[in-house]
């Protein structure tokens, strides 16, 4: 199974169809019906399947179908042909997450005869890699036409360990207009460049205003909220006034914060500190703010029905959290107990020559078996 998740190529920047339909029609030859829901353009699906009753109390195995680009990366084989080597199994998405996907795929003619008393959900969204852009279509029409899970795992690489808490994440983009002159005569210009440094500089000053108000006992690692810039562009040549500029912010915020705030904090620096200086050299001139994605952070929950299944299922009691950003979080929004658990490391994912070992799909196989057992 793993082998043909893997052979498709469904880099987010293509349609994720041809493996939606093959999940889809495998699942089919056992009698279970599928729900999709589409993005605008209709080529790309979220696929969401019911093992057993359709009765409330089950239990949500969820997983994303996308996977980042290879392009640039120098590969030892086919990345999307799953390979065999000493123990680990080599392909794009064989850590991140496709793995988790296969294993409970694979356990479906053992969930149809093992005449589950509770359900098995397979969740299965586009866009993940992007923002978490197609898993809301498809937990909106979970909660609106049921049947209601009582937990929801997510299926991200943490070795098998219970993670019960990640960072939130806010992808902006901030396009500046200026003035452009030649660049000697600068004073009667407005430099886009300059004003996004300036805005940049407040970004790196924030983070390190936040290290100094690190919540004390912070699990993550950086322990505060980072505010970051990835990509900037900006300008035509080095002797005229930059026009036009444009750049990223990434925002990773602690779970318990509001990512609405944090927007809230850098578009007041903005119209308050930089937009009028800009507009009193050139009323034309301004600064535009698009939210692109805001990923909820994933927040420990009290005597969670999620995190409980899944120590029992693991025997895992340690205290674990994640810096990168999941799903889990918009599961939890919705009002789901919610953990992420799943094989493979979160070091392999994105890297050329990506790799699950063998062991941790044995560990994962182990983890649903015993939850079939757990709602028979």
């Amino acid at each position: 199974m793993l082998s043909r998740l893997v052979g498709f190529q469904t880099v987010s920047d293509r349609s994720n169809l041809d493996l939606i339909n093959f999940i889809r029609a495998y699942l089919g030859e056992f009698g279970i019906d599928c729900t999709l829901t589409f993005d605008e353009t209709g080529e790309k699906a979220n696929l969401h399947a019911i093992v057993g009753p359709r009765i409330d109390g089950g239990v949500v195995l969820s997983g994303h179908t996308d996977v980042v680009p290879v392009a640039g990366q120098s590969w030892s084989s086919d990345p999307f042909t799953l390979c065999e080597r000493d123990g680990r199994f080599y392909g794009r998405g064989t850590a991140d997450m496709k793995s988790f996907a296969a294993i409970a795929l694979a356990h479906v003619p053992q969930m149809v005869a093992a005449n589950l008393k509770r359900p098995i959900h397979i969740a299965l969204s586009y866009d993940e890699e992007i923002g978490c852009i197609g898993a809301p279509r498809m937990i909106e029409a979970m909660v609106s036409d049921g049947p209601s899970p009582a937990a929801v795992i997510v299926g991200e690489p943490t070795s098998m360990k219970v993670v019960d808490s990640h960072k939130g994440t806010m992808l902006l983009r901030t396009t500046v207009t200026g003035k452009s002159v030649h660049s000697s005569q600068l004073n009667r210009g407005v430099s886009a460049i300059t004003a996004a440094a300036r805005i940049i500089g407040w970004l790196d000053e924030r983070t390190r205003a936040n290290i100094g108000e690190t919540p004390p006992g912070s699990p993550f690692d950086p322990p505060y909220t980072t505010l970051h810039c990835g990509v900037l562009e900006g300008g035509t040549a080095h002797n005229i006034v930059a026009k036009s500029a444009w750049f990223y912010t990434d925002i990773r915020s602690l779970p318990h914060e509001s990512q609405d705030e944090w927007q809230a904090r850098y578009e007041s620096f903005v119209r308050s500190e930089v937009e009028p200086e800009m507009k009193a050299g050139a009323p034309e001139a301004g600064i535009t703010i698009e939210r692109l994605s805001a990923v909820p952070g994933l927040q420990p929950e009290e005597n969670g029905g999620a995190e409980e299944l899944a120590r029992r299922l693991t025997g895992d009691n340690s205290r674990n959290v994640v810096v990168y950003g999941t799903e889990a979080g918009q599961f939890q929004e919705a009002g789901f107990s919610t953990i992420v658990c799943g094989p493979g490391s979160i070091d392999q994912a994105h890297q050329p020559d990506e790799f699950i070992e063998k062991a941790q799909l044995v560990a994962g196989e182990a983890f649903i078996r015993r939850l079939m057992r757990e709602l028979t």
